[in-house]
């Protein structure tokens, strides 16, 4: 255990110390804002309930239920562990580079941001592959830039981010398979040109 944290806090200070450039300094904090994905959002849920009706509606419900799950694990999951953020680890925190305005004093490990974004695209790849074909990988290229954000802005350390992202599979697998299982999207017809 002691090779994993301190191989984590390695890796947290390269990727929030050294691994940095201007263009990420003044890009990367805002990855994190929820409201800059708020449009993505908006275009998913206009997307289903305009393909599928009612069928659509109820992949709300499952979205919605989907993140509840991830984000209270994550919350249970803080308290349970009890884990410093880096910034409030007095050992640490002089040497921690702080890139956001508000620094939050809940517990570290696990990752909201993580288990949130990761649960969403795992349940957004599963439900949906069939209509995006391979760009429904795209969601977890979405996920992954957001949680790199966050060891990048010194809020999370790399463990953090793992088992939030782990966290939200776990989640996103059981929302979007029982989806898939009991509702379901049927596929959309060919389009002709």
């Amino acid at each position: 255990m002691g090779t994993l944290l301190t191989w984590d806090l390695v890796l947290f200070f390269n990727i929030n110390s050294k691994w940095t450039s201007p263009f990420l300094d003044s890009w990367l904090p805002w990855m994190r804002e929820p409201y800059l994905w708020a449009p993505l959002y908006l275009f998913l849920l206009v997307l289903v309930l305009y393909n599928w009706g009612w069928k659509g509606f109820w992949w709300i419900v499952f979205f919605i239920l989907t993140f509840a799950m991830c984000d209270q694990g994550s919350s249970f999951l803080k308290g349970l562990v009890g884990r410093l953020r880096p910034a409030n680890d007095p050992n640490i925190a002089p040497y921690v580079r702080i890139m956001v305005g508000y620094y939050p004093q809940s517990g570290s490990f696990t990752s909201s941001h993580a288990a949130n974004h990761f649960g969403l695209a795992m349940f957004c790849f599963l439900t949906l592959r069939s209509y995006l074909r391979r760009w429904a990988w795209l969601f977890f290229v979405w996920a992954a830039v957001i949680c790199y954000a966050q060891v990048y802005v010194g809020v999370h350390y790399p463990t953090d981010i793992l088992g939030g992202a782990l966290l939200g599979c776990l989640a996103g697998t059981l929302g979007g398979g029982f989806f898939n299982r009991r509702i379901g999207l049927d596929p959309l017809p060919e389009r002709t040109t």
